[in-house]
C-alpha cells in the first residue's frame, strides 16, 4: 500500500509557473541582501558593545577564548553555517521522498520570514535574542532555496535551465537593489523624518522581511506540486527514511565522478567569490581611506554595493547569452578568469575612488554569471528522483565552507600586515576552480545522470563535441 498523495503532473516550461519560480528569488534577495548582507551584523554588534563596551566579553569558551561583541555576529553566522551543512542534505533527501517539497519550502520560508520579522522588537540588551532569531531566519533562508533551486528542474527542460536560472538571479538582484534603496534612503534621511536611526534600521529590517513573505505568496500560488518520486514502505519513519535517502545520496555522487568533481570546483571557486564579496568593504576602507589617515566614508561604501548589484542583474543576463554560444561551463571559466584580473587589479592598482567604482562594477558583472550559471549546469548533472537531496549538497557547498577563503585571508593579513597581499592570496581558490572544472567532461556528466545536454534538448546535432572541446 502507498500512502502517497497522487498529484497532477504539469508540463514543463509553463510561463505562468516559471513566473512564479522567478518571484521567489525576487522576495528572498531582498531580506538577504538588507538583514543579512547590510543591516543586521552592525546593528547587533552596537547594541552588544552599547551593553558590554568595546572590546566586552559576552562568552567565555574556556581554552577555546572568549567571545566579544564585535565577534559575536560572524560566531552566529558560523553556527547558522554549521546548522544548514547537518540539515540541509537531509531535509533535501527527505522531500525527494515525498510529495511534500512545496510545503517544506513554504514552511522554511514563513519560519524565516516569522523570526527576520521579529528582530524589530530587539532593542537594548535583548541582543541575544537577536542573534538567535538571525540563525533561525538564515538557516531557513537556505532550507528553503534547496527547494526552490530543485523546482528549476521540475519547471524547466534542460534547454531553457540557463536562461531561467539566469532571470531568476536578475530578478533577485532587482528585488534586492529596490528594496536596499528605499532602505538606504530611510536611514539616510531618518532625521528629516523624525525617527531614530535605530527605528530606522528596525523599521528596514522589518520591510525586508515582510516583502520576503509576502512576494513569496506568489511563488506558493504558481508553482504547482508535483508527484513523489517514490514511495515511502509501510512501517518506515520519515526521519528514518531521510537518513537512508541522504546516504544513498552521497553513494551516488560517488558514482557520478564528474558531478563531484564540478562540486569540488564549485566549492573552491565559490569560496573566492564569497570572501571578495565578505571583505571588499574592509579592503576598500583600510586601503582607500585608514591607510591615508582618513575616515571610512560609509556612504562610499554602500554605493559600491549598490553598483555591483546592479551590474549583477547585467551580467546574469549577458553571460546567459555567451553561454548559448559556447556554453554553460566554459562561460563561467572565462568568468573565473575575470574574477583572478579583479583580484589582481585590487592587489596592484587600486588607488582612488574612480578605480573603486570600476571594479564594483566588474565584481557584479561576473558575479552574477558565475552564480546564475553554475546552478544551471549543475542542475543537468543531477539524476532524476534526487533533485532536492543534491541541491542540499549544493547548497553546503556553497554556504558551508565559505568560511576558508576568509581565513586565508585573514591569516595573511595577521601575518604580514597587508591587505594588499591577502586579497591576492584570493587567486589560489579561482585558480583550482578553473582547474578542476577545465578538467570536467561536463556532457559526460549530464549524461551519466540520465539527462540530455541542452543542445541535445533543443535538437542540435553535434553541439556536446563543441561544449567539451
Amino acid at each position: 500500500m502507498s500512502n502517497r498523495a497522487v498529484l497532477e503532473t504539469p508540463a514543463k516550461n509553463d510561463r505562468k509557473e516559471i513566473f512564479g519560480w522567478l518571484m521567489y528569488d525576487w522576495a528572498n534577495s531582498a531580506f538577504y541582501t538588507t538583514v543579512i548582507s547590510v543591516l543586521l551584523g552592525p546593528y547587533l554588534t552596537a547594541l552588544a558593545q552599547a551593553d558590554v563596551g568595546q572590546e566586552g566579553v559576552i562568552f567565555s569558551l574556556g581554552w577555546l577564548g572568549v567571545i566579544k561583541a564585535e565577534t559575536l555576529f560572524p560566531f552566529a553566522i558560523g553556527i547558522s553555517v554549521v546548522a544548514q551543512v547537518v540539515f540541509l542534505p537531509l531535509l533535501g533527501s527527505i522531500a525527494d521522498y515525498t510529495h511534500l517539497k512545496k510545503k517544506m519550502m513554504a514552511v522554511f520560508c514563513y519560519l524565516g520570514v516569522l523570526s527576520s520579522s521579529l528582530l524589530f522588537f530587539i532593542t537594548g540588551d535583548n541582543y541575544l535574542l537577536g542573534y538567535v532569531l538571525m540563525i533561525v531566519a538564515n538557516m531557513s533562508f537556505a532550507a528553503s532555496n534547496v527547494f526552490y533551486n530543485a523546482f528549476l528542474i521540475d519547471l524547466t527542460t534542460e534547454d531553457q535551465r540557463n536562461k531561467i536560472s539566469s532571470y531568476g538571479f536578475a530578478a533577485g538582484y532587482l528585488g534586492g537593489i529596490i528594496m536596499l534603496a528605499f532602505n538606504i534612503g530611510l536611514i539616510q534621511y531618518a532625521d528629516t523624518l523624525g525617527l531614530e536611526k535605530a527605528m530606522a534600521v528596525r523599521i528596514s529590517m522589518l520591510a525586508a522581511s515582510l516583502w520576503w513573505g509576502a512576494f513569496g505568496l506568489v511563488t506558493f500560488l504558481m508553482v504547482r506540486s508535483r508527484n513523489a518520486a517514490k514511495q515511502i514502505p509501510d512501517g518506515k519513519k520519515i526521519l528514518v527514511i531521510g537518513f537512508s535517502e541522504l546516504w544513498e545520496t552521497i553513494k551516488e555522487l560517488f558514482r557520478l565522478k564528474y558531478t563531484a568533481l564540478f562540486l569540488l570546483a564549485y566549492l573552491f571557486y565559490n569560496d573566492g567569490i564569497q570572501t571578495v564579496i565578505l571583505m571588499s568593504s574592509t579592503f576598500l576602507s583600510q586601503e582607500l581611506f585608514v591607510r591615508n589617515g582618513l575616515e571610512t566614508d560609509e556612504a562610499f561604501l554602500l554605493g559600491i554595493f549598490m553598483l555591483a548589484q546592479f551590474t549583477a542583474l547585467v551580467g546574469a543576463i549577458v553571460f546567459e547569452r555567451i553561454a548559448r554560444l559556447i556554453g554553460a561551463k566554459w562561460t563561467v571559466v572565462i568568468s573565473l578568469a575575470i574574477w583572478c584580473g579583479i583580484v589582481f587589479f585590487a592587489y596592484a592598482y587600486l588607488d582612488t575612488r574612480a578605480q573603486a567604482w570600476a571594479m564594483g562594477a566588474f565584481i557584479g558583472l561576473v558575479l552574477g554569471s558565475s552564480q546564475a550559471l553554475s546552478r544551471s549546469l549543475y542542475s543537468q548533472m543531477i539524476p532524476k528522483e534526487r533533485e532536492s537531496g543534491f541541491f542540499g549538497l549544493y547548497e553546503i557547498s556553497e554556504k558551508g565552507t565559505s568560511w576558508l577563503g576568509v581565513l586565508v585571508f585573514g591569516l595573511v593579513v595577521t601575518y604580514t600586515g597587508s591587505y594588499r597581499q591577502a586579497i591576492l592570496g584570493i587567486i589560489f581558490f579561482f585558480a583550482v576552480g578553473i582547474v578542476l572544472l577545465v578538467v570536467t567532461n561536463t556532457a559526460r556528466a549530464i549524461h551519466e545522470a540520465g539527462n540530455l545536454t541542452p543542445e541535445e534538448a533543443a535538437g542540435e546535432p553535434g553541439a556536446v563535441e563543441f561544449q567539451d572541446a
